[in-house]
């Protein structure tokens, strides 16, 4: 269990400044997201009783078309805001404040006794793009060194950051897709699917493999003809775990930021993700970003660093020298 966080964002304090307190803070969005959120959440509302953090599950996608209607607070996004997502909260007159918290592996897995250890981003093309669906049904299908076995798909649903970031990195173009697979925003699902059957393939990300490893088994993953490298948090820090390394985000409402119960709430999150993010197995930022998030939420700084694409192949370094923009 982890220990109690003192904070100086108590209740009490917010009371005496004069505040009118609000009795929750709204997060939907990414389930990627959510083991992070939810460990700031908990930390949170122990030093602060009288407040319900709500964090719910609806996909990155989905949890945006609530963002963007002014319906929550903060946003657990696993990809960047997109261009219409931009052009929708626009519309509704919602600003928002983009802020990294950690580095996922978006780890690829098949049964924990599947004779496979390895793949390409190439040989993951052709079990994933379009023409592959009816056509491609068997691990052989895709390449004679895979087992002649039948190829049971399990992924992201369409609305999750994931989906969107998985099909770029290996299809090429968002949201680009055999449709014959098991999808669900519940990585959960997706674990039980692919824990249960020898010839299944799916991914997810990489706290949900860290929590599951007794179930299932990750994948080293190949590009561009390099050698094949597992996930984890030392590959993503060293860069050699690509393309599926990808950051990881929350979004804030500007309005929301307003009431004093979320801006407590938002920078006791950057204060406490470094710790957080380790203990839910994501890869922490440097401790710059974070102090560099802090400032964002101090000034109101209005935008997004990925100008409303997602960057495959982004390192941490690369993603720290970025400027927001509206």
């Amino acid at each position: 269990m982890r220990n109690v966080v003192a904070s100086f964002f108590s209740m009490a304090a917010l009371a005496a400044a004069g505040a009118a307190v609000a009795q929750s803070v709204k997060v939907d969005g990414s389930s990627t997201v959510f083991p992070v959120t939810e460990a700031v959440a908990e930390e949170f509302q122990k030093a602060n009783k009288s407040l319900k953090v709500t964090v719910g599950i609806s996909g990155t996608g989905g949890g945006f078309k609530k963002f963007c209607r002014g319906e929550t607070d903060i946003q657990n996004a696993s990809r960047p805001i997109t261009a219409n997502e931009m052009k929708d909260c626009r519309a509704a007159g919602v600003q928002y404040i983009e802020l990294p918290v950690a580095f996922d592996a978006l780890t690829v897995v098949v049964h924990k006794d599947s004779p496979v250890s390895e793949i390409s981003i190439d040989d993951l093309k052709k079990m994933w793009e379009p023409g592959a669906q009816g056509k491609v049904m068997r691990w052989r299908d895709v390449g004679a060194t895979f087992p002649d076995a039948p190829l049971q798909l399990f992924g992201a649903g369409a609305d999750s950051g994931t989906f969107d970031y998985f099909t770029e990195a290996v299809t090429g173009k968002s949201k680009s897709s055999r449709g014959d697979f098991t999808a669900s925003e519940d990585d959960n699902v997706i674990v039980q699917g692919v824990s249960r059957s020898r010839n299944a393939l799916g991914f997810f990300g990489y706290a949900y493999f860290e929590e599951n490893k007794d179930k299932v088994k990750g994948l080293a993953i190949s590009w561009k003809g390099g050698k094949a490298v597992a996930p984890s948090a030392a590959n993503v820090l060293n860069g050699t775990y690509q393309p599926l390394s990808r950051p990881i985000f929350i979004y804030v409402n500007a309005k929301s930021l307003a009431k004093p119960e979320i801006r407590a709430f938002a920078e006791f999150y950057m204060k406490q993700a470094p710790k957080l993010v380790s203990e839910v197995k994501y890869v922490p930022l440097p401790a710059k970003a974070y102090e560099y998030n802090l400032a964002a939420l101090q000034k109101g700084r209005i935008g997004t660093k990925m100008g409303g694409e997602n960057k495959v192949g982004l390192t941490i370094d690369q993603l720290m020298t970025l400027e927001a923009k509206e």
